[in-house]
């Protein structure tokens, strides 16, 4: 294939990394700090922690009772959280029990036994479990499912596609912009610049594509600066370096034009994000390391560093002028076919540590429990299928997920959570779920605590009309 860049689309890509729309890049830093001072209180943040690759559910959040975890280990001889029991805990092999505000009669669930931080949370009532929700066009049944009677999310159980429409309800050819960027095209305007309202620390996000608004891309600690920019330069003293004015100075060709126009927006930015990330300073500790459950090593967390990082711009929100910001970060290797005991053993290790690390510094941020105000949520391609391939397990639909905040309705399990086995209601084929909650519903109740409206809701996620509960009740307020 061939590929012909055009101006408008190296000026879109440059854009992107500047972080900036198509508006000039103005900041008056002390007017957006008096500014966001005055409205501390109306801060509010979402971030997506995408599991990339398809977390097995099953072996997250696990049915206990003696039905349930009798088909559980009979099925799953090979994957099931019983083979990694830690030492000293009960005969349910290791997993750790959670019981939900609201039981479901004859049931009973746990969690694998490397998310001890989450049970903690869980407890604490700032956890909240969604059951069983995945990409729907519509509420499907299993007998419409197999007759093609209803719409149905395109290329379902493949990895490119179904990212795509979890992040944007459009399939990955035709998607240009993600429900996290639409949320953030309507509260923009609740900020001083658009520019730091989406922010990833884990490359480009198709969640946090607006329509108007640009995500800024983080990668590490902090924004990457243009080398050399500052300093000598070609025998010169820093203060006759010549790059800044070669790369971002006046030209009159218009392709130069713009491209050093996007280049200057890009630099102020960088240098702005910074001054706000150095002034947060030490408020946001460094997280420890975690172990890792198979070899009791204990490491540096990148998950923990990226979330390291969104503080530290929470912390920075009143020099940043921003009252709305939505945030996406990420953890990969969920593609579970081999050696998933082991694998997601240490990815939950690192993912319950960095939630848990997450968790404690927004309790105390600067002196301040911004708890209430930042809410985090799981997301990932899809779930797994219920049987085994030997030593892991295949692509799936249906998936739980987590809420965490001040804000959530913790200590509860939301939505249907199905029966565990093979050829029920749910069960699209080697025991892959049918979801019950669509992910528009799961992001609408987030985007109605972020403050969007019902009509705005609407406009983000645009499947929504085709169910009638659009606030599943997981949030406060």
């Amino acid at each position: 294939m061939h590929h012909h860049p055009s101006r408008r689309r190296f000026l879109g890509n440059m854009l992107a990394l500047a972080g900036t729309g198509a508006v000039p890049f103005t900041l008056n830093l002390a007017a957006m700090g008096n500014a966001a001072a005055q409205n501390a209180s109306d801060y509010k943040a979402i971030v997506c922690l995408f599991l990339a690759g398809g977390n097995d559910h099953f072996n997250t959040v696990l049915a206990t009772d003696s039905s349930s975890w009798s088909e559980y280990q009979r099925i799953r001889t090979t994957t099931d959280s019983g083979s990694i029991a830690l030492p000293g805990v009960g005969a349910t092999g290791g997993v750790l029990p959670i019981v939900p505000n609201s039981p479901q009669a004859g049931r009973t669930f746990a969690l694998h036994p490397s998310l001890g931080p989450l049970k903690e949370l869980f407890d604490a009532g700032r956890l909240g479990v969604l059951a069983n929700v995945g990409t729907l066009i519509q509420p499907t049944t299993l007998a419409q499912y197999k007759a093609g009677a209803v719409a149905l999310p395109p290329r379902l159980f493949s990895h490119n596609d179904q990212q795509a429409t979890w992040q944007s309800s459009q399939m990955e050819s035709s998607a240009t912009s993600g429900w996290g960027g639409r949320m953030a095209d309507i509260m923009a305007s609740a900020n001083g610049s658009s520019t730091f309202t989406c922010v990833s620390n884990a490359g480009n996000a198709l969640f946090l594509a607006g329509r108007t608004v640009r995500q800024y891309q983080i990668s590490g600690s902090s924004a990457v600066p243009i080398n050399r920019l500052n300093d000598s330069l070609f025998g010169l003293p820093a203060g006759s370096n010549p790059l800044r004015q070669i790369i971002s100075g006046e030209q009159s060709d218009p392709f130069q034009k713009d491209h050093a126009a996007v280049v200057a927006r890009a630099i102020n930015a960088q240098a702005t994000l910074s001054s706000a990330m150095s002034a947060v300073g030490s408020g946001v500790p460094d997280p420890t390391q975690y172990v890792n459950p198979n070899t009791g090593v204990a490491a540096v967390n990148p998950l923990a560093v990226q979330l390291q990082t969104v503080a530290r711009l929470i912390g920075g929100r009143s020099t940043l002028g921003v009252r709305r910001q939505v945030f996406y970060v990420s953890l990969g290797s969920f593609d579970s076919h081999d050696f998933q005991r082991t694998n997601q053993a240490d990815l939950l290790a690192k993912l319950a540590h960095a939630m848990a690390y997450f968790d404690g510094v927004m309790g105390n941020l600067q002196g301040a429990d911004m708890r209430k105000q930042v809410t985090l949520f799981t997301a990932s391609d899809f779930g797994r299928t219920f049987t085994s391939n030997g030593d892991g397990t295949d692509h799936g639909w249906g998936a739980h997920h987590f809420i965490m905040g001040g804000a959530v309705k913790g200590k509860d399990i939301y939505g249907s959570m199905p029966v565990t086995g093979l050829g029920h209601a749910l069960d699209v084929g080697s025991g892959s779920l049918l979801p019950t909650t669509s992910v528009d519903q799961y992001g609408a109740t987030l985007a109605s605590w972020f403050g969007l409206s019902a009509t705005q809701i609407a406009d983000v996620f645009p499947n929504i009309g085709n169910f009638s509960n659009r606030n599943l009740g997981f949030m406060a307020g």
